[in-house]
C-alpha cells in the first residue's frame, strides 16, 4: 500500500485549484464567473472532502503499519549547496489534515449561506481555499524551509480573512492587530531555524532529529542553546495560538499546535523532566 504515499502531493495541491480558477474566470470570463459563484463553494468542498478522505485512509495506514514516508525533490544550485523540498507523512501528518479539512468543510457549509448575498462571496471563497491550501502544506512540510515559506503564506491569508470587510474600521483594526503580532512570532520562528540549521547543518526533520539527538547524548552541544532555540519556534507558536500575550483570536491555532508539538521534539530533555 506504500503506493498511497505517492499521490500524498494532492493534499496541500487539490484546494488550490479554486482560488487558480476563480482568479482565471474572474479575467477571462467575469460575468459569467459572477453568475456561476455557488459553484464555487460546492467545488471547495468537493476537493477539500477528496482531500479529507484521502488523509483518512492515510491515516488508517499510519496507524497499520506506524510508518514514516518522505518524498524530496532535489533543486542543485551548485555542487556546495542545494534546496530539497517535498512532504512528510507521518501520524501528525494525517491526523492535521484530518481536522484542518473537516474544519474547513464546516466553515465552507455555514460560509456559504451566511456571505451569499455579500459583494466579496468569490474573494472569500477564494481567500479560504488558499488559506486551507497553505495550512495543509505546512502540516505535510519536509522540513523547516518549507514549514516557514507555508507559515508566512497562512499568515498572509489571516491577514486577508479578518481585514475581509476592509471598509470596517474594527475589521481594519484587527487585521493590523494580527500583522503586528505574527511579525513577532514569525521572528522568533526565523530565529529558532537559523539556530539549529547552525547546531544540526540540516532543515530536514528526519536528519535534524536524528543528528540532534546524536549531539545532545554525546554532549557535543550546549543544551542551553538548544533550549533558546526551542523556544524561540515555542514563541512562533505561542503567537499563532489564543496564548498570553498573543490573545487576539483562534484562526491560527492549528498551526501553532503543530509548531509547539514541533518545538517538543527538539527539546534536550522531556516536558516532564523539564517541569
Amino acid at each position: 500500500m506504500e503506493h498511497i504515499y505517492q499521490y500524498a502531493w494532492i493534499i496541500p495541491f487539490l484546494p488550490l485549484l479554486v482560488p487558480l480558477l476563480i482568479g482565471s474566470g474572474l479575467f477571462f470570463f467575469p460575468m459569467a464567473t459572477k453568475n456561476l459563484r455557488r459553484i464555487w463553494a460546492f467545488s471547495s468542498i468537493l476537493l477539500l472532502s477528496i482531500v479529507m478522505l484521502f488523509s483518512m485512509k492515510l491515516a488508517i495506514q499510519q496507524i497499520n503499519n506506524n510508518s514514516i514516508y518522505q518524498y524530496l525533490w532535489s533543486w542543485t544550485i551548485n555542487n556546495d549547496f542545494s534546496l530539497e523540498f517535498g512532504y512528510l507523512i507521518d501520524p501528525l501528518t494525517s491526523i492535521m489534515s484530518m481536522l484542518i479539512t473537516t474544519v474547513a468543510i464546516l466553515v465552507l457549509f455555514y460560509s456559504d449561506n451566511y456571505m451569499s448575498h455579500d459583494q466579496g462571496y468569490l474573494r472569500f471563497f477564494a481567500y479560504m481555499s488558499f488559506f486551507n491550501t497553505s495550512m495543509l502544506g505546512l502540516v505535510t512540510s519536509s522540513n523547516l524551509i518549507q514549514i516557514y515559506i507555508f507559515w508566512e503564506l497562512v499568515g498572509m491569508c489571516s491577514y486577508l480573512l479578518i481585514g475581509f470587510w476592509f471598509t470596517r474600521p474594527i475589521a481594519a483594526n484587527a487585521c493590523q492587530k494580527a500583522f503586528v503580532t505574527n511579525r513577532v512570532g514569525d521572528f522568533g520562528l526565523l530565529l529558532g531555524i537559523l539556530g539549529f540549521y547552525w547546531i544540526t547543518g540540516s532543515f530536514e526533520f528526519r536528519d535534524l532529529f536524528e543528528i540532534f539527538k546524536n549531539l545532545i547524548n554525546n554532549n557535543e552541544v550546549n543544551s542551553l542553546f538548544c533550549i533558546l532555540c526551542a523556544f524561540l519556534l515555542f514563541a512562533g507558536a505561542v503567537a499563532k495560538s489564543p496564548n498570553f500575550p498573543f490573545m487576539y483570536g483562534y484562526l491560527m491555532l492549528w498551526r501553532g499546535l503543530l509548531l509547539f508539538q514541533l518545538s517538543s521534539m527538539l527539546l534536550p530533555w522531556s516536558p516532564r523532566e523539564f517541569f
